[in-house]
């Protein structure tokens, strides 16, 4: 079996006017220090949480509680609303997951997909490439 060809690099032009990808309620402009930190499993405050340097939750994570073919979690705001649901791609070399919209994994509400940019790496480099982005020549975001 071939392997895939590597996507080239993004040049700085695609990066001169960002827009944002989810939401602009979650950009800023100036960076923003956050802590990914993992809890015991609970029903209700889900897996994962993410607070700002305060310790206030800003996101937490829940998994999916029973086995299936696909993993996937939803990302919830704080206030608990779905903001995006990432489901793992089954059989990918470069560890490929999807995002929808809210709890959504309908393709239509696809809004990117992220992998690695090799399958072996000491430290994860992902590329990101939005939906309207199907040939996945050179990524949109690294």
């Amino acid at each position: 079996m071939a392997q895939p060809i590597p996507a080239p690099a993004p040049t700085v032009a695609q990066f001169a006017n960002p827009l944002p990808v989810i939401c602009t309620q979650y950009c800023t402009p100036h960076t923003v220090d956050l802590a990914v930190v993992k809890k015991v499993m609970t029903i209700s405050d889900g897996n994962f949480v993410v607070t700002d340097t305060k310790g206030t939750v800003i996101f937490y994570v829940k998994e999916k509680l029973l086995m299936s073919l696909h993993d996937h979690r939803v990302l919830f705001h704080a206030d608990g609303n779905p903001i995006v649901t990432l489901r793992e791609k089954i059989m990918s070399a470069h560890d490929r997951w999807n995002v929808y919209r809210g709890k959504s994994k309908e393709p239509n509400d696809l809004i990117f997909t992220v992998k690695r940019s090799s399958m072996i790496q000491m430290r994860a480099k992902l590329h990101v490439f939005l939906a309207n982005n199907t040939n996945e020549e050179v990524c949109d975001f690294m």
